[in-house]
This record gives structure tokens, C-alpha cells and sequence, in this order.
């Protein structure tokens, strides 16, 4: 039986602006928990992390660009060592939370514009990956990383024998060459639910995405996000992820052993 996970970002309220978060963790597979420095409050983070542990959703942390104002989603021009050091911060702060839950991270995915800056930005890749990587190894254990299919900050994770993972979007349109359209295109977003259950289910069963030129792209996908600061992202999941399920693929987190 096909498999594949499906993950969302999740632990993002802050202070009287709240995302409900239950549904959508009794939905997906893997939880995107922010750290606090893109979203978050410390009291709706562990609440988040309580739930998914619950629940038993593998937790991933979900790093990002200090930048509430922003949530997240402007670059910031960070040299090396100062962006390492906020990347083990964040990790650290998630897993206090964690341990306190009676579990702990299990992955990493970078947020936002963290996210598309490594797709090409060799130094502050090689930040990211170098601070998980140190992380990883002063915990003893593994710590994959979600990341977008033909980045340069995956292929590094890969070389320094970290677990990339590479993961698709549900709800957003793709370039030709594999990348995003920016936020800042009014197609960037897919809001039918159609549609994304017709390229996903397309993703799982044959490896390809449909830019939004009709260009085929073949991925390596094994896992599938559905943002959870969307409208309807809650229904649009539950959607996919029957269909999904109705298809034969079974969700399953890629961090499941």
C-alpha cells in the first residue's frame, strides 16, 4: 500500500488572535509547531504540543525568521552565527515544551520565508542545516528536515547525513522549475478543494505536480502540508485526506519507524 504523510503548521496563535488547532491535528499525520518567533505564545504552543501528543502526531519544530509583525514571511539578511544560534534557540524552547508533555521534537521544518531563502541562499542553508545537524547530535538522536524538493538546503542536509525530506503543497500553485509562486501572486494560494485533491492524488500515486503553466513536475515528495491559516483549511484536509484514504494511500508520518 502506497503511504504518505500529511503535515500542517499548527501552534500559531498569539494572544487574542487564535487558529483552532484540535481539528486539524485529528486529521494530519505530522504537526508543524511554531517556536515563537514567527507565531506563537508559550501558553498556546504547549497546548498545541499537549494535543498533537495526545493525539500521537509526531512533533516537528517549525523555525522561522524572528518576525511576528511579519508573521514570518519577510526575508531577514542574518549572517551565519547569529541565525544558528536563533535556530538552536527555537529548537530548544519546542522541546522544554515537549519533555514537559512526555514526548519531543521530531523533525524540523523551516517557515515561511526561511523556508524559500534556503531553496538557493547557500549561507544561511548551511546555517539552518549546521545548527539542526549540531542539535541532532548533542540529543543523540535523528532529526529529519522537511524541505522543498531540489533545494540547495536539502541536498546540504543530505551531505551531512541528516534525513531531507522532501515534502509538497497541497493548497499552492508551483513555477515550472519546482519553486512557489510568491505569496504576493493572487494564484498563489489553491482554494478549490477539487483541485488539490486531484494533484495530490496525482502526487501519490505517479510523483508529479502540475505547475500552473501545465508543466509536469516529477517529485520525490513524501509528504503533503495543508496550511492551517487558510479558510476552510480544517474541511480542505479532511477532504484530501479521504480522498487520499479512498485511493488506497495510507497517512502515515514519515518519521514513523
Amino acid at each position: 500500500m502506497p503511504q504518505i504523510d500529511l503535515n500542517s503548521d499548527v501552534g500559531e496563535s498569539f494572544g487574542n488572535w487564535s487558529i483552532p488547532d484540535e481539528t486539524m491535528l485529528g486529521i494530519v499525520s505530522s504537526a508543524n509547531v511554531a517556536c515563537g518567533f514567527h507565531a506563537g505564545d508559550p501558553m498556546r504552543i504547549r497546548a498545541t504540543v499537549e494535543q498533537a501528543a495526545a493525539g500521537g502526531v509526531a512533533i516537528g519544530a517549525h523555525i522561522g525568521y524572528r518576525d511576528l509583525p511579519g508573521f514570518g514571511r519577510r526575508f531577514i539578511d542574518y549572517d551565519a552565527e547569529e541565525l544558528a544560534a536563533e535556530v538552536l534557540y527555537q529548537l530548544g524552547a519546542l522541546e522544554g515544551l515537549a519533555a514537559v508533555a512526555g514526548t519531543q521534537i521530531r523533525y524540523v521544518k523551516p517557515h515561511g520565508a526561511l523556508y524559500n531563502t534556503i531553496v538557493s541562499h547557500q549561507v544561511q542553508a548551511r546555517a539552518v542545516i549546521d545548527a539542526i545537524a549540531s542539535y541532532a547530535e548533542a540529543t543523540g538522536r535523528d532529526l529529519p528536515v522537511l524541505l522543498l524538493p531540489g533545494s540547495y538546503a536539502l541536498e546540504y542536509a543530505r551531505e551531512t547525513g541528516l534525513r531531507g525530506v522532501a515534502e509538497a503543497f497541497a493548497d499552492r500553485n508551483y513555477n515550472p522549475d519546482g519553486t512557489l509562486v510568491s505569496r504576493r501572486e493572487p494564484d498563489a494560494v489553491i482554494h478549490q478543494p477539487e483541485q488539490v485533491v486531484e494533484n495530490m492524488l496525482r502526487l501519490a500515486q505517479e510523483g508529479v505536480l502540475i505547475a500552473r503553466d501545465g508543466t509536469r513536475i516529477e517529485t520525490e515528495a513524501e509528504s503533503i502540508c495543508t496550511h492551517g491559516d487558510t479558510a476552510g483549511a480544517a474541511e480542505l484536509a479532511r477532504t484530501l485526506r479521504q480522498a487520499l484514504e479512498d485511493a488506497g494511500v495510507e497517512i502515515r508520518s514519515f518519521t514513523a519507524s
